[in-house]
C-alpha cells in the first residue's frame, strides 16, 4: 500500500492544530488543551512524570492540578503527514532558562477536526 507522505496542505493543517495546541499551553488553557486530544479510551499521553491512558485520564490532569511550566519557543519542529487523516509533529522547545523539551504527538483526523491521538513529552537530560 502506498501512502502520499507531506501533502502541503495535510501538513499546513497539521502545523496550525500544533500551534494551537502550544498556545494552549502558554496560556494555561487546560479546556482547550483537552479539546485537542481525541476523546477515546485508546489515546495515551506520557508526560514528564505522568502516564495517562485515555481520554478521560488526560481530561482529568488538565483540569486537576496541572500548572504551565517556564515560557517555551519552538527551536526545531518536524511535521510529517501520511496521507491525509494521519500526521506526526516532532518537536523540540527550549525554555527562559535554556532547558530543552521533547514532543511528540501523533495527529488524526476526526469528523470535529484534528485530534491528538498519542503524545509523548520529555526533558532532555542535563
Amino acid at each position: 500500500m502506498s501512502v502520499e507522505v507531506n501533502i502541503p496542505e495535510i501538513v499546513n493543517e497539521v502545523t496550525r492544530a500544533f500551534e494551537s495546541y502550544n498556545a494552549a499551553i502558554e496560556r494555561g488553557d487546560g479546556a482547550a488543551l483537552n479539546a485537542c486530544f481525541w476523546n477515546s479510551p485508546l489515546t495515551v499521553r506520557f508526560g514528564p512524570r505522568e502516564h495517562l491512558f485515555g481520554y478521560e485520564e488526560i481530561s482529568t490532569f488538565r483540569t486537576g492540578s496541572w500548572k504551565p511550566g517556564a515560557p517555551r519557543a519552538v527551536e526545531r519542529l518536524a511535521v510529517t503527514s501520511f496521507g491525509r487523516d494521519m500526521a506526526q509533529t516532532s518537536a523540540l522547545f527550549r525554555d527562559v532558562e535554556g532547558k530543552i523539551t521533547r514532543q511528540t504527538q501523533v495527529w488524526t483526523r476526526r469528523p470535529e477536526g484534528w485530534r491528538i491521538a498519542a503524545a509523548h513529552v520529555s526533558p532532555f537530560p542535563d
